[in-house]
Formats: C-alpha cells, sequence, structure tokens
C-alpha cells in the first residue's frame, strides 16, 4: 500500500473487530502453496500480522513489508518476522530473489497489476511461487452503496477509481499464464456477523473500503453518508432476530509458480 500519514493511517483496533472472518481467506491461501525453493518468505502488504505465525511456522527468514506504521507496530508485537520494513509496496523489490511472495488483501489497493505482478513474479527464486488473495467484492451492494451514496450526496469528493479495484478472473488468467503455472479461484464465504452498534455489514467495511472515502468528510458528514448507508444495509443483508447478519463476501485466490 502506498504511503500513509497520521491522518490516514490504518486503525488496527478497527481492523481486528472481524479478525477471524479476515484470517480464514489468508490460512487458505497458505494452504494452497505447496513445495518450495530455498529462500526467504516475504509477507508484502503484512498489516498487523496476522499470518507472522503462520509463516514463520515454514522454517524461513520471514520479512514484513507493509507501509503503515500503525500496523508495522502491531506485527513488531508478534515476534514473528525476522525483519519489518515500512514501504510503499507498489515500489517495493526484494534484495534477493524469494522463495514465496506471499500477499493477503493488500495488493488490490495498488494499481498498475498489469506491470507489477509480472515484476514482483519476475523477482522469485527459480521455483518461487506468488501467492495472492484480493477481495472480489466491488460489485456487491456492501461495497457498492457506499460509492453510489457518496456520488449522491457529496458529488465530486470522492473519486472511486483511486479505491480498491481488481482485474477479472479472465485478465488475471491472460496476464498470468504465460509467467508459470498458475491455479486461480475465487471463493464465496458466507460470514456470520455478530451483532454490534450500528449494522454489522457497515462495521466490516468502513475499516477498509469504505476507509479512503469517509476520509474525506468530516465528522457530520461522516454521520449523514453512514446513515444513509445503514438504511440500505437493512435491506441489502437484513438481520436476524439476535441481531447478526449472514454476508457473502467473495474473494480471489491465485497462486504463480515460476
Amino acid at each position: 500500500m502506498s504511503a500513509t500519514t497520521p491522518q490516514n493511517d490504518w486503525n488496527p483496533g478497527t481492523y481486528h473487530r472481524f479478525r477471524g472472518q479476515r484470517l480464514r481467506p489468508a490460512l487458505d491461501l497458505l494452504h494452497a502453496v505447496t513445495r518450495l525453493p530455498d529462500g526467504d518468505v516475504i509477507d508484502l502488504g503484512c498489516g498487523s500480522g496476522v499470518m507472522g505465525d503462520p509463516l514463520a511456522r515454514l522454517g524461513r527468514p520471514l520479512h514484513g513489508v507493509d507501509a503503515s506504521p500503525a500496523m508495522l507496530d502491531e506485527a513488531q508485537a508478534t515476534a514473528a518476522y525476522t525483519t519489518l520494513c515500512e514501504a510503499d509496496i507498489a515500489q517495493w523489490a526484494p534484495t534477493k530473489p524469494p522463495a514465496l511472495i506471499f500477499s493477503n488483501a493488500a495488493l488490490h489497493w495498488l494499481a498498475g497489476h498489469d506491470t507489477l505482478l509480472p515484476r514482483l513474479a519476475a523477482s522469485l527464486a527459480k521455483g518461487g511461487t506468488l501467492a495472492v488473495q484480493v477481495p472480489h467484492q466491488n460489485n456487491a451492494p456492501s461495497h457498492r452503496v457506499w460509492l453510489s451514496l457518496m456520488a449522491e450526496h457529496f458529488p465530486g469528493r470522492y473519486d472511486p477509481a483511486s479505491g480498491p479495484a481488481v482485474l477479472t478472473p479472465v485478465e488475471y488468467h491472460r496476464l498470468l499464464a504465460p509467467l508459470g503455472t498458475l491455479s486461480l479461484w475465487e471463493t464465496d464465504y458466507y460470514q456470520v456477523l455478530e451483532p454490534t452498534d450500528g449494522h454489522p455489514v457497515r462495521r466490516f467495511t468502513e475499516a477498509t473500503f469504505a476507509r479512503p472515502v469517509l476520509n474525506v468528510l468530516d465528522p457530520a458528514e461522516q454521520a449523514h453518508l453512514i446513515a444513509a448507508y445503514e438504511t440500505v444495509m437493512d435491506h441489502a443483508y437484513p438481520k436476524s432476530a439476535n441481531g447478526s447478519v449472514l454476508f457473502p463476501f467473495r474473494r480471489l485466490f491465485f497462486t504463480l509458480t515460476v
């Protein structure tokens, strides 16, 4: 992710509100990684280090890279990483060819996948793997409604093109298949979000997808947008009798071995 400032840095506490739901896809991605050559492991976009311990079990030097000082402080506390580096992951490059570049829920914040991903693949050791998971949820109401309401209530204040986005599976296949052995898949996770103050889907999305949307608004404007969003979410994702919500969330995965 690109450089952060104290004003737009990630909030680990808000992000971890749904730690279990965010961790499961990362573990599923790691389980898809098979034989690796000699070399280090890179956790690219490591965030708060939730995958530090599982990746450290590979028994190799583990290096975390992220742009968020707040998240890196959390990652440091795990004691799982050999090194941690604060850097714009769009510009980062390894100092020596790694065996695995693992990136969970990070690369969708970056544009230019058509050049970024081949560059990362080319940096791997022979037989190394690039393993990536990104949310593929932008067309679902949970994400689409943030943008439509923003355009309606605060036109011109936020450019959707500046937010997270991914290519289609066909585009990833066309881009990556010539580079090595590619495995590409999507999974819909039917997540039960527990009752909370406000609609659970709002709480889930405000820490990630909606973060840059809300950051351009003042507190009163944020409250206005959130109220409008929650009204729509009550219909799109109805609450059960106890206030929980069944929330389908699609994620796209690939592993590329070069």
